[in-house]
């Protein structure tokens, strides 16, 4: 009788148990995702992030058909370029070719890049002299062409140090941007501009681990 008058309830008696468990179940899918997301993150940028102490860049116009390279020389002896991306220190973040298959990867899809630039980090503090060099690898239009370099100090707030524009008209042609000299705490104590090669470093051999044939020079 008592059904037909809706008088009790059809649905099964709670379980708190059962409510708890359904709990747990939603938090640790939640967190499922929230690593799912930090692990896409991770695999779409290639690398994680890791602190840096400055930062050099190397720009030129855009849609520009030539190639320079960023050079820079740490007070230890180590050069980072496009064939040594990585030692002590020092990082080339991004190596561009100029008009030379210089594409960005967006949705899985390779697309030709307007932006000229290269980018150096430095990820810690050695005391001395840092050398930074732009090198004209290959000169299409015989014009001069505008090579801006900037280096920058982040922390414990940003703030640029050197910004220099080189006029280079001339391929296999190396220039100095600036040479500046921390200290044991990461400040800069001095700079200049007087030219210092370092590609003559590579006439040793067993230097970056790699020949300079694409400089001309031969081992």
């Amino acid at each position: 009788m008592l059904d037909e008058f809706n008088l009790s309830s059809r649905e099964p008696p709670f379980d708190p148990l059962s409510a708890i468990l359904f709990k747990v179940l939603q938090v640790t899918a939640f967190l499922f995702f929230i690593a799912f997301l930090a692990l896409s993150q991770m695999k779409d940028t290639g690398k994680i992030d890791t602190k840096a102490e400055f930062f050099i860049s190397m720009t030129w116009p855009d849609n520009h058909p030539d190639d320079f390279d960023l050079f820079v020389q740490d007070p230890l002896g180590n050069v980072v370029w496009y064939r040594r991306r990585d030692i002590g220190f020092l990082s080339l973040e991004r190596d561009n070719r100029g008009g030379a298959n210089n594409f960005i990867t967006v949705d899985g899809e390779k697309i030709l890049s307007a932006s000229r630039q290269e980018l150096v980090s430095i990820r810690g503090i050695v005391a001395g002299e840092y050398t930074v060099n732009v090198y004209h690898f290959s000169a299409h239009t015989g014009l001069p062409v505008p090579v801006t370099v900037t280096v920058e100090k982040l922390n414990p707030h940003v703030s640029i140090i050197a910004k220099e524009t080189l006029d280079m008209a001339k391929d296999r042609f190396e220039r100095t941007a600036v040479r500046f000299t921390l200290d044991s705490k990461g400040e800069v104590v001095s700079k200049t501009h007087v030219d210092r090669s370092i590609l003559q470093s590579f006439f040793d051999p067993t230097a970056n681990g790699a020949t300079m044939s694409k400089y001309g020079y031969q081992q």
